[in-house]
């Protein structure tokens, strides 16, 4: 039986909670397992929490380049450290000059970041790297880590930063954008097909089709679809390379 992969959904956030007994159980309906991460120390815990209720959600705990400033990053290495046999990974994690007023935020994004990268290789878990308009600085840092277990979520470089990311052997994931987005379905057509994963980054809202929704993991299987379509595959088929392919990144 081949399982579909959320490689990167936040599904402890508060927005899922009226519904999230509905979202499990949709869950092993559909047969998909969901990459939770998660945002700061707190929010690591609500997707502990969560994980320890179903075991389709794979947890992933760290500190999310908006929440650099929040002090957290000594409790989360503790908490990575204390839960290294159950965590499936550590994110979301990674560098956002949005977030940024002056050096002093940008030097601390630097520093939560390289430290949890360092927390992933010690523990040998993947990570979950946000990269928004900061893939260069990205690629530059973790020429000092290993990327074989390291995405680049919701990616959304040139085709030649793509060509960068599948070189430094990084996986890239595409998400419901890529249904009505060109310019993501040529980059879809440029990745190494064993590099590819997909997710939803919800509750992040989708416009078109979605008419502003939340992302729900059910856009799973349209987004596998759409890939199918650009990568001329069968569903079947894309679906199994999918499940190889985040089988990998997870490491097991």
């Amino acid at each position: 039986m081949t399982w579909l992969f959320d490689s990167h959904i936040h599904l402890s956030d508060s927005a899922y909670l009226p519904e999230i007994d509905f979202i499990l159980t949709q869950m092993d309906s559909l047969k998909i397992k969901a990459c939770c991460v998660s945002m700061n120390y707190e929010n690591s815990l609500s997707t502990l929490s969560l994980s320890k209720k179903n075991d389709l959600v794979l947890p992933f705990i760290g500190i999310h380049p908006e929440c650099s400033n929040d002090n957290d990053l000594e409790k989360i290495n503790n908490l990575i450290e204390l839960n290294q046999n159950s965590i499936s990974g550590i994110g979301e994690i990674g560098l956002d000059p949005t977030y940024c007023k002056n050096k002093d935020d940008t030097q601390r994004q630097i520093h939560v970041f390289e430290s949890l990268l360092s927390s992933a290789e010690k523990f040998h878990k993947p990570v979950s790297i946000h990269s928004r308009k900061s893939l260069d600085d990205i690629f530059e840092i973790m020429t000092s880590y290993d990327t074989k277990h390291a995405l680049l979520h919701w990616f959304d470089g040139s085709k030649k930063q793509l060509q960068k990311a599948m070189d430094m052997d990084f996986f890239v994931s595409f998400g419901p954008v890529m249904i009505y987005a060109n310019d993501k379905q040529s980059l879809l057509s440029k990745a190494d097909e064993s590099k590819i994963l997909v997710e939803t980054d919800g509750p992040v809202r989708f416009s078109r089709c979605f008419e502003m929704k939340s992302g729900q993991i059910s856009f799973i299987p349209s987004v596998i679809f759409c890939a199918s379509k650009v990568l001329e595959k069968t569903f079947d088929d894309m679906s199994c390379l999918l499940e190889q392919n985040t089988k990998r990144y997870l490491g097991i």
